[in-house]
């Protein structure tokens, strides 16, 4: 599967943006999909994840109440809601698949990433 991500930018603290993945190739409903992020010389740090049905959900602790993870099986599409963005949230943003949800970075399939800028 390809994943493509998008909707990265430039953001005041206190914004929303909204980052797109589109997947292209094998069936997408087939996969759980997450977001990661990372910094230059750290580590890539999950973000979010979700099943491929929509019905399971994981966060990490930096991202719940501010982010949510959300698809649309039809649209090949996986999207996250970031809300009360903070400059500690700047980074770039990839997505990823694998089959079987889990809140980590173990993912087989990883896209290019977007790059969130927050501005303080």
């Amino acid at each position: 599967v390809q994943l493509q991500a998008s909707g990265g930018g430039l953001v005041q603290a206190g914004g929303s943006l909204t980052l797109s993945c589109a997947a292209s190739g094998r069936p997408f409903n087939n996969y759980a999909l997450a977001w990661s992020r990372q910094t230059p010389g750290k580590e890539r740090e999950f973000v979010a994840a979700i099943s491929w049905s929509g019905s399971t959900t994981y966060y990490a602790d930096s991202a719940k109440g501010r982010f949510t993870i959300s698809r649309d099986n039809a649209k090949n599409t996986v999207y996250l809601q970031m809300n009360s963005l903070k400059p500690e949230d700047t980074a770039v943003y990839y997505c990823g698949a694998r089959f079987g949800v889990r809140p980590s970075t173990e993912y087989a399939y990883w896209g290019q990433g977007t790059q969130v800028t927050v501005s303080s």
